[in-house]
């Protein structure tokens, strides 16, 4: 089984992901916050790219939320904090969100045989529905504004670091992966430390969101994987976390 761990949205195209498994991971924080909002009983959540597309979603049957520059977007349910989402008012509802980062990588990868969204929150969750499925993978780290993020190269070294603790059979990395796996190795034991001294995470405290980089970087803390297959709305894919002592 092939695995390529991406930097950035903007290093792929959308027909890489052709056969393949999609991983987009965007810890700080769109992918946390979709899980967390599946965990609190959303029916599904959309990804939509512009303010205009969210706008256009507003109803009874649907929560709106999303960031631009790290701030939730005027006349919105919610922003992009997790927090925002654990709420009764999501329960039953259809999440649609649009971020600067995360939804972006969930659209670009809408070729793929399957789409997952990624954090540590779920990462051991994610890695055994990896390997149920079997398919080559993409880990597309979304990244900060057309650059790489720690966090995201962190989390897909965690999700690498679990498949090859729970399967025994060997994993194909580029060397972005390996480079990722052996980096978390090294510093799982301190993560929340190491996270923190990453642009977004200096950037989210600056602005008074110290609380989501701490919940974003609690290991397989839920053990809900957002899954979508054919049209762009993730569900929830509950995944018991493996064994993997």
């Amino acid at each position: 089984m092939r695995v390529d761990v991406i930097a950035n949205v903007d290093e792929v195209r959308s027909e890489e992901f052709v056969q393949k498994s999609a991983v987009v991971i965007d810890v700080l924080r769109a992918t946390s916050t979709m899980i967390t909002a599946l965990a609190q009983g959303a029916t599904g959540l959309m990804p939509v790219e512009t303010v205009p597309q969210a706008q256009q979603m507003r109803g009874d049957q649907t929560f709106v939320g999303g960031e631009r520059y790290y701030k939730k977007i005027p006349g919105f349910q919610a922003g992009n904090s997790p927090h925002d989402y654990m709420t009764p008012e999501v329960a039953g509802k259809l999440v649609v969100l649009t971020t600067s980062n995360g939804t972006r990588g969930l659209l670009k990868s809408h070729k793929a045989a399957r789409i997952f969204a990624a954090s540590f929150m779920n990462g051991t969750a994610c890695a055994s529905a990896l390997l149920s499925f079997g398919k080559d993978a993409i880990l597309l780290c979304s990244g900060c504004r057309n650059d790489f993020s720690l966090e995201d190269g962190l989390c897909a070294g965690m999700i690498i670091d679990a498949m090859e603790s729970i399967s025994d059979a060997p994993l194909q990395l580029n060397d972005l992966g390996l480079a990722m796996k052996h980096t978390y190795r090294q510093c799982k034991g301190s993560l929340f430390e190491t996270v923190m001294e990453g642009c977004a995470a200096k950037q989210l405290v600056k602005l008074g969101f110290a609380h989501d980089v701490e919940y974003c970087t609690g290991i397989d803390t839920v053990p809900v994987v957002p899954y979508a297959k054919s049209e762009l709305i993730l569900t929830p894919l509950f995944a018991i976390a493996a064994n993997r002592g």
